[in-house]
């Protein structure tokens, strides 16, 4: 299953789906399973936070909306560190076999990480491809994107390099990671102090803000 798990199938994997007009909107799965099930997910979280991202810069709309944007922007980030941490399980899971070597180096960044910012960089040579298509657009603007969009070609290409060295050491048994918990208190209305005392609030019977 590794074997078949290298950086050129996941960034050909994730130019492909930026291409499908009905993706981002399709949930994860008709097409993938397994690993690619996650790296899915979280390449669909990225591109929804990627999407909401723009429209929370608006300054011509409610503030209603900007709020809206804002909380749907908190719901896609936790899902999508919710799908590194399962590729990081799945990698894993099928590197279970494989024997560790007494002096195998420790990642600190872990493979699902690594593909999530492979998933970020598409993304950005994505939308930076767009705007040197641009057409209302004068020929300065055009020039510093197709400059940039280099950049991130070459930073997409050193870090899928890096992915690739990362899984055939991991599989030799020169290199490990782990499976490192977001743990986002923010989002947990147990450790979060506005949200925990909002509900004691309420709990004593006053009134919610």
């Amino acid at each position: 299953m590794l074997k078949q798990l290298d950086a050129a199938a996941i960034v050909q994997f994730h130019d492909k789906m930026l291409s499908d007009t009905e993706w981002p909107a399709r949930e994860p799965g008709a097409t993938s399973a397994g690993i690619w099930l996650w790296i899915e997910a979280n390449h669909r979280y990225n591109t929804l936070l990627w999407n909401e991202e723009d429209k929370a810069r608006r300054t011509d709309v409610a503030s209603s909306e900007i709020a809206a944007c804002k909380r749907l922007i908190d719901q896609y980030n936790q899902k999508r560190n919710d799908a590194v941490e399962a590729i990081d399980e799945a990698i894993l899971t099928e590197l279970g076999d494989c024997p560790r070597g007494d002096h195998a180096r420790l990642n600190s960044e872990t493979a699902g990480a690594m593909i999530d910012r492979l998933s970020i960089l598409s993304l950005k040579i994505f939308h930076m491809r767009e705007q040197t298509l641009r057409v209302d657009a004068g020929a300065d603007h055009i020039a510093r994107c197709s400059d940039k969009l280099q950049r991130l070609i070459v930073q997409r290409q050193d870090l899928a390099s890096c992915f690739d060295e990362l899984i055939a050491d991991a599989m030799q048994g020169r290199a490990y990671f782990k499976v490192y918990r977001q743990f986002k208190m923010y989002n947990d209305p147990t450790l979060n102090p506005y949200l925990y005392n909002q509900q004691n609030r309420v709990a004593a019977g006053g009134v919610a803000p």
